[in-house]
């Protein structure tokens, strides 16, 4: 495959930081029709060489953060799956994997996952506030940290947790669209890395990468800035970094 068809996505420059939360960079795959999902999961749309730009955008990242429905479908940790790669990270100070991180406002979370069972990185839980306590004190028993959100502005409240508490200065949001959704509707999103897939999935609903309880009026949509765009003839896949115009 030619160089100039794969992004190193190893070698990021990104802005610095606000200075009371993380800059936070989403990561999604859709097909050409804006579908992000065939039979519940990603699976189908993308190709080894996206898995791996996936991986590659970890190494910039403090912490991996998903929504609760994404670890319940597809499992989730903040793995490399490449020495390589946590080479590098290492390399820069950082260690050798992120945080994997996961909102979820029932805390109802499957405990044989990755996410929990993983020893070679650090996990930290995110639930809402009326979060049973059997199912916190079942999450705690995984050696995981929980922290309880607040009532209101929980999404603030977190990346402001992660910046000071956690000392994150970058996150990597990667997924489903409802937390995605959750992050744009609060402003919180600077960049988005999108890869087409080649298909067409169809459907009547089928989710798309960013879900949100509104349809915004037509001077309120979300602006963007595209950074690259970079087409991969071997794979038909196309990878896309845009900036959020705040």
């Amino acid at each position: 495959m030619p160089d100039d068809a794969k992004p190193d996505y190893t070698a990021l420059a990104f802005p610095d930081p606000p200075p009371d939360r993380p800059y936070v960079y989403v990561n999604m795959i859709m097909s050409t029709d804006g579908k992000v999902v065939i039979e519940g999961n990603e699976q189908g749309l993308g190709s080894p060489i996206d898995q791996r730009l996936m991986r590659e955008l970890r190494v910039s990242a403090d912490v991996v953060l998903n929504g609760a429905s994404t670890l319940r479908t597809s499992g989730t940790s903040s793995r490399l799956g490449d020495p390589e790669l946590g080479n590098i990270r290492t390399a820069r100070g950082k260690s050798e994997a992120p945080i994997a991180a996961v909102m979820s406002g029932s805390a109802n979370l499957p405990l044989d996952t990755l996410f929990f069972t993983g020893t070679d990185f650090q996990s930290v839980v995110y639930v809402g506030v009326e979060a049973p306590q059997d199912r916190i004190d079942a999450i705690r028993t995984t050696g995981r940290d929980v922290i309880q959100l607040p009532a209101s502005d929980s999404v603030s409240w977190m990346l402001r947790h992660m910046r000071t508490e956690l000392g994150a200065k970058y996150v990597l949001l990667e997924g489903g669209p409802t937390i995605n959704g959750q992050f744009l509707d609060s402003g919180f999103v600077d960049e988005y890395f999108l890869t087409i897939g080649p298909c067409i999935v169809g459907g009547n609903g089928t989710l798309t990468s960013f879900y949100t309880s509104h349809d915004p009026a037509r001077d309120a949509v979300t602006q963007l800035n595209l950074i690259s765009a970079i087409p991969n003839p071997t794979t038909s896949e196309i990878y896309l970094r845009y900036r959020i115009q705040h």
